[in-house]
């Protein structure tokens, strides 16, 4: 009977713990799951200028609607905008042809 005393005592003693003791870590593991998965989207896109104060750049983005989203970083300002296929047609001047040549360079002839 001793014996029976004191398996129901370290029974009770493992199980009288908090039940969400088991995930306890899950967030910080989440956390570092997505600062991971940043990073490697970062470093697939070679998007590091992005942080960077000096640096400007241009990127369009087209969704499936094709609605395409020009997103424009000029020193610490961040610009975007949302551009439909519509809306960019007749825009703009014609400034010449380009044309590309077999050996895939390009080039570029101004209109007179």
């Amino acid at each position: 009977m001793r014996f029976m005393r004191k398996s129901k005592l370290l029974a009770e003693e493992r199980g009288s713990g908090d039940p969400m003791e088991g995930v306890a870590n899950l967030f910080d593991t989440a956390v570092v799951f997505i600062a991971a998965l940043l990073l490697a989207l970062l470093t697939f896109y070679d998007a590091k200028e992005i942080f960077s104060k000096e640096a400007s750049f241009t990127m369009v983005r087209k969704n499936a609607k094709g609605e395409m989203t020009l997103v424009s970083k000029k020193g610490r300002k961040v610009k975007a905008v949302k551009i439909t296929p519509e809306e960019a047609a007749g825009r703009g001047t014609r400034l010449g042809t380009a044309y590309k040549l077999e050996d895939g360079s390009v080039v570029y002839v101004p209109e007179e």
